[in-house]
């Protein structure tokens, strides 16, 4: 299978679980009848989502700082690829403990989502559709969206807390 093929079939992985959380959120919100009942781990997953497509649109149309190395034209900083999976899977690894008990699990999804994300991070090179600039701005991205939403959910933890006081 061709490297190009291997990324494009991971990014619809990772949308397909990013769906699952999704229809979790959404079946939490009509079973418990409120908003405010769903676990804010889902409910919070959406900010680093929208930050995600608010730089894609400023790299992709009006900032171009890299061209793809294929001589397309196209830009290609951050590589998308490596941004969606890399945001979607680091969202996952938070949120999964809440639901999944067991640490031996943990660890086999945390190592296959990683080595996923490896996949994509060096096929996005070899198929030249990216620079490494491009696949490490991608990764840059995805860990300040996720450290955007570490600390959302830390800030509404810390206030629950506080209230409990």
């Amino acid at each position: 299978m061709e490297w190009k093929k291997a990324t494009d079939i991971i990014l619809i992985a990772s949308l397909a679980a990013l769906a699952v959380f999704v229809i979790l959120g959404l079946c939490q919100w009509i079973s418990r009848k409120s908003l405010k009942k769903v676990d804010k781990r889902l409910l919070f997953a959406p900010i680093p989502l929208v930050l995600m497509v608010v730089i894609y649109f400023i790299f992709d149309k009006f900032l171009v700082l890299n061209t793809r190395p294929n001589g397309s034209g196209e830009s290609s900083f951050p590589s998308t690829h490596v941004m969606v999976v890399a945001t979607i899977f680091f969202i996952v690894a938070i949120i999964l403990p809440k639901y999944i008990r067991s640490k031996v699990a943990l660890a086999i999804l945390d190592i296959v989502m990683l080595a996923l994300l490896s996949i994509v991070c060096v096929g996005r090179i070899l198929s030249d559709m990216h620079w490494l600039s491009d696949v490490i701005g991608g990764l840059a991205f995805a860990a300040i969206f996720t450290e955007i939403y570490y600390l959302c959910l830390k800030k509404i933890k810390f206030k629950k807390e506080k209230k409990d006081v």
